[in-house]
């Protein structure tokens, strides 16, 4: 039964996100109908697969796949769509309280209203938010589509009277209205306007090695023909992206004391490379240089990836040994050995949210939309009282985790601002170009240099470049450093894949694309690991339960068709998770395998993830119950 019951999850969760990667036409010609009726329009009646709430979270995630990949935007735009849904659906409740609107309406057939309402909600801010959008023609086509197949009449602009049309345009209205006030500068196409300068002159990465008036702070990467993760060109010289989003009014952060001087949430300084937290510092960036090695699926080596083996860690720390039992079936979950080289490649890229990406706020709105789908979940709000309709789940769902995830985008780039921190491709070039700082009697010592690890990190020397010797291929770099490390983006990705080898640290690169490298930010703390723990702790508690439904999330990345910049993976590599805090963590740490963040950043990001989750759904409870003051 374990087995059975574990190999129909996992191909309903790789059936689920291949769906999410189509267009919105195949929910539509699954929609048979969705009543609607009122002054903006009128529309039939039966059965749908969907909530309109779903529908247009999904008409937003495929917005954003097409857009710049900008995570603080999109999680804006995620919890802003969410607020004005929200606000439509509890206009006809009793009892919930609106977020910005908070009208009371009456209808003699509520279903059918709060679909009409929220869909004039939804269309009207998002009409808005993507129609600069480069992918602003097929965006608003999809909207215009969805609004026909809905059959409402977009063309109904009035915000008077007492309709649900009307209402939903009174609530876009106030939704649009409050964007532009919020800090987030969206009419100037969200540009920093605070006076950002970095510290550091771009590194031009095509060149071996950097030079940094400062290594702890974040350099900006000229990159040749840079392109974002999904494939949309951008200048060569990196521009830091919402710097000035620590500013932006939050769901449920508490205020800050001081604006000019407090973070949300402050983590502290990092470790500093040459001051306080040097050794700490050197081995973070060991531990990113090992991950590079270990990207090779040809090295013999197999690891358990299953829940019984791995997860189950104590917050922040990547300590735990997995799980005895599966809660759901009250047996061991069952080994899952795989290549560790498949394995790091596959997180760093799953994770990664890269070519037609919805950015790391919208991954975490559809592994929410698969928990929702999951034949196995009872949609009781937080786990206890009454079953409650796909609509209401999906409007509360999506209120109490986009709240989140924008929360996490305003305090993670609140201390990405204040602390400025490098990066994990700057500091290796730097410290290798330095020499090694392990060996002050040795050749190439430099204190702020790479330590010297054997068989990872070494200094070149005549014997070593010798024939038949591990460094031959450096011959001529006698006196540089080496690490053992990823080789970079094969000539053809779609028949070859690198491994890793010897290569000198200044020409180290991180587990991407070579037109993308690393995120436009500095990196401490991670979005990535706060974005996640932050929607897992909501997923929690929205549905009462740690665990996913029957205790088992699975991800499936078939053989040589999922990999992006190289051919891979070399077999099936079904990624497993017990529980969403579990699910979080391997996205934290899968930034580590792709070389873009070190531990600092991903456990602090986690930390605070997980207060800003449960603090956004304890405040969306009070709407949902009436309690808000």
């Amino acid at each position: 039964m374990s087995q059975r019951r574990n190999d129909l999850l996992r191909r309903s969760f790789n059936m689920y996100l291949r769906f999410l990667a189509g267009s919105l036409l195949i929910i539509f010609i699954s929609i048979t109908s969705i009543g609607g009726c009122g002054g903006g329009g009128s529309g039939g009646s039966g059965e749908n697969l969907y909530s309109v709430a779903r529908l247009w979270n999904e008409a937003l995630l495929n917005a954003i796949r097409i857009d710049y990949p900008a995570p603080t935007v999109h999680s804006r735009n995620l919890f802003h769509t969410s607020v004005g849904m929200w606000d439509a659906w509890a206009a006809y409740d009793g009892t919930a309280v609106g977020y910005l609107v908070d009208e009371s309406a009456a209808s003699e057939d509520i279903e059918a209203a709060r679909a009409e309402a929220i869909s004039f909600a939804a269309y009207r801010i998002l009409s808005a938010r993507y129609v600069l959008s480069p992918g602003a023609e097929m965006s608003l086509a999809s909207f215009d589509a969805l609004m026909n197949e809905l059959g409402y009449d977009k063309s109904f602009t009035s915000t008077s009277g007492d309709s649900p049309a009307a209402l939903g345009n009174r609530i876009a209205q106030a939704v649009l209205a409050y964007g532009l006030t919020d800090g987030a500068n969206e009419a100037n196409g969200y540009v920093d306007d605070t006076g950002y300068m970095p510290v550091n002159e771009p590194m031009i990465v095509s060149i071996p090695g950097t030079e940094m008036v400062d290594p702890n702070r974040w350099q900006p990467l000229d990159i040749t023909g840079r392109l974002t993760q999904n494939g949309l060109e951008r200048g060569d010289v990196q521009v830091f992206l919402g710097s000035q989003w620590g500013d932006v009014t939050p769901f449920a952060l508490a205020p800050r004391d001081n604006p000019d001087v407090d973070v949300y949430l402050d983590p502290g300084f990092p470790p500093l490379l040459g001051g306080i937290g040097d050794a700490e510092f050197k081995e973070a960036i060991v531990r990113v240089i090992r991950f590079s090695s270990q990207v090779d699926p040809t090295d013999g080596v197999l690891i358990d990836i299953s829940p019984g083996a791995r997860g189950n860690n104590t917050l922040g720390t990547n300590d735990g040994s997995g799980y005895p039992l599966n809660p759901f079936t009250g047996e061991p979950y069952e080994p899952n050995i795989v290549k560790r080289g498949d394995f790091g490649r596959v997180i760093a890229e799953f994770w990664a949210d890269g070519p037609a990406s919805e950015t790391p706020p919208g991954h975490w709105n559809t592994l929410a939309n698969y928990v929702s789908d999951h034949p196995l979940l009872e949609k009781r709000i937080g786990g206890v009282g009454p079953v409650v309709d796909d609509q209401e789940w999906d409007v509360k769902l999506y209120l109490a985790i986009n709240g989140a995830v924008h929360d996490a985008a305003v305090s993670a780039w609140d201390a990405k601002r204040k602390y400025d921190y490098v990066r994990p491709i700057s500091a290796i070039r730097y410290m290798g170009g330095l020499g090694q700082s392990s060996d002050p009697m040795g050749p190439s010592y430099d204190p702020d240099g790479l330590p010297l690890v054997p068989g990872l990190i070494e200094v070149i020397t005549e014997e070593t470049t010798a024939v038949g010797e591990r460094h031959r291929l450096l011959l001529g770099f006698e006196g540089f450093i080496a690490i053992y490390a990823w080789k970079g983006q094969p000539d053809d990705p779609e028949t070859e894949f690198s491994g890793s080898g010897w290569i000198l640290a200044i020409n180290w690169l991180t587990y991407q694309r070579s037109n993308f490298v690393t995120p436009p930010f500095a990196g401490y703390t991670s979005g990535h690991s706060t974005f996640s723990r932050a929607a897992a702790e909501v997923l929690a508690a929205l549905t009462g339960d740690v665990y996913f439904p029957g205790g088992l999330g699975v991800f499936v990345a078939p053989k040589d068709d999922f990999l992006e910049f190289e051919i891979g993976p070399t077999e099936e590599v079904v990624l497993h998770w017990a529980t969403y805090y579990d699910a979080s963590d391997e996205a934290g740490i899968s930034r580590l395998w792709g070389g873009i963040h070190v531990d600092a950043d991903d456990f602090e990001g986690r930390i605070n993830g997980s207060i800003i989750g449960k603090d956004a759904y304890e405040l969306a409870m009070k709407y949902f119950d009436g309690t808000i003051q």
